[in-house]
C-alpha cells in the first residue's frame, strides 16, 4: 500500500515537472512582440467542432502525432471554448493521447484572437490568421510565428488546396519552410 502511494506521488510529480517544462518552453516560444493579423470575422458557432490537423510547425508535445484532431466545444456555462487535442503517438497504431485545454475569446470584435490555457495560470495567444469562407480549412498561428497549424474539416485535403494555403501563408510573410504534414489515415 505504501509502495502504491509513493508510486502515485512520483507519477504526479513527473506530470507536474513535464507541465512546468512545457510552460517554460511555450512562454519562451510565444513571447514575441510581432503580432500577426487575424481574420476579420470568425463565426464561433461555425468554427466549433472537429478539425483534422493537416500540417504544422508544432510544439514538442505534438512530435510524432498521427491522426491529430482538435475538437472545439463552446462551453456556455463558463463562456469559453473547451479544446481537446487527440492523436496517436508515433504511429497509426500508437497509444491514443489527449491534451485538454480551455480558451477564451480575447478579441470580441473579430473572435479570431483567443487566449488558450493548457493549465492554470498560463494563457497563450491563439490567432486564426486564415480561414476558408466555407469553414473547410483554417490556419492558426502564434505572434512570433514559431508555431502554425493547418487544419481542415476532413482528414484529407487535396494538393491544390494545400499548396494554395501555403502560398497564402507566404503572402502573409509567414515562414513555411518547416511546416510538415501530419500523417492522417482513417
Amino acid at each position: 500500500m505504501i509502495k502504491n502511494w509513493f508510486s502515485s506521488r512520483i507519477k504526479s510529480m513527473e506530470k507536474k515537472l513535464l507541465s512546468f517544462l512545457s510552460i517554460t518552453t511555450l512562454l519562451t516560444a510565444c513571447s514575441g512582440t510581432q503580432y500577426l493579423k487575424t481574420v476579420q470575422n470568425l463565426d464561433i458557432n461555425r468554427f466549433m467542432g472537429d478539425w483534422y490537423v493537416i500540417a504544422s510547425r508544432a510544439t514538442f508535445l505534438e512530435k510524432g502525432a498521427h491522426n491529430g484532431v482538435e475538437s472545439y466545444t463552446w462551453n456556455d456555462k463558463e463562456k469559453r471554448i473547451d479544446i481537446n487535442f487527440t492523436y496517436k503517438k508515433d504511429s497509426f497504431d500508437g497509444e491514443v493521447k489527449s491534451i485538454p485545454q480551455k480558451a477564451w475569446i480575447y478579441n470580441k470584435e473579430t473572435n479570431a484572437h483567443w487566449k488558450v490555457q493548457p493549465f492554470w495560470p498560463l494563457k497563450l495567444d491563439y490567432l486564426v490568421i486564415d480561414l476558408d469562407e466555407n469553414y473547410e480549412w483554417v490556419v492558426v498561428g502564434v505572434p512570433n510565428q514559431n508555431y502554425v497549424w493547418i487544419m481542415a474539416r476532413d482528414w484529407k485535403i487535396d494538393e491544390q488546396t494545400y499548396n494554395e494555403i501555403i502560398d497564402r501563408l507566404n503572402k502573409l510573410s509567414y515562414r513555411t519552410d518547416e511546416i510538415k504534414r501530419v500523417p492522417q489515415k482513417w
